[in-house]
């Protein structure tokens, strides 16, 4: 049976940097009934706290961040690009270790967006591109889906089977 990773905050589990959680969402539930799903927040696993200052990448996007050439900034200017670029590594070993294809993550995150991204002024503006782990993961090979896309990543699955 195939695994998925999926963020932890769409399972219902409080850690976004604000101390909230996203879902659950029924797919995913579902997923999570039949053993499929693979759990992981590369936030905190990088070692960053829950709740913790918001983040977003200083003028770039995900790949740009594992290349070395643009960071990961807190509201209060810290670089937690370490911390992003720990968690993400995380999730690969996760990935491989499972031999998983599919990602469910958090939509607009500057660790797992897939399609959108702040801009890093932290106006609420969204551009287009990909978290860090999102751009680490699909990289290699992974399908990278948000919660956005749970009829998508649900057809991708069936595919995989």
């Amino acid at each position: 049976m195939q695994k998925i990773l999926v963020s932890r905050c769409l399972l219902g589990h409080r850690v976004r940097y604000d101390g909230g959680a996203s879902g659950p969402f029924d797919q995913l539930q579902a997923w999570l009934d039949e053993g499929r799903v693979v759990p992981l927040c590369p936030e905190v696993v990088g070692g960053l706290p829950t709740p913790r200052a918001a983040a977003e990448i200083a003028g770039g996007q995900g790949s740009e961040v594992l290349e070395g050439k643009v960071s990961v900034i807190t509201t209060e200017g810290e670089d937690v690009s370490a911390q992003f670029l720990s968690g993400a590594r995380q999730a690969l070993e996760l990935v491989q270790k499972h031999d998983i294809h599919i990602a469910v993550l958090k939509a607009n995150s500057p660790s797992c967006g897939n399609l959108l991204t702040y801009d890093g002024t932290f106006t609420g503006v969204k551009v287009s591109g990909e978290g860090v782990t999102a751009a680490l993961l699909r990289r290699h090979g992974v399908q990278v889906f948000s919660e956005l896309e749970l009829a998508e990543a649900a057809k991708a699955l069936v595919a995989q089977d």
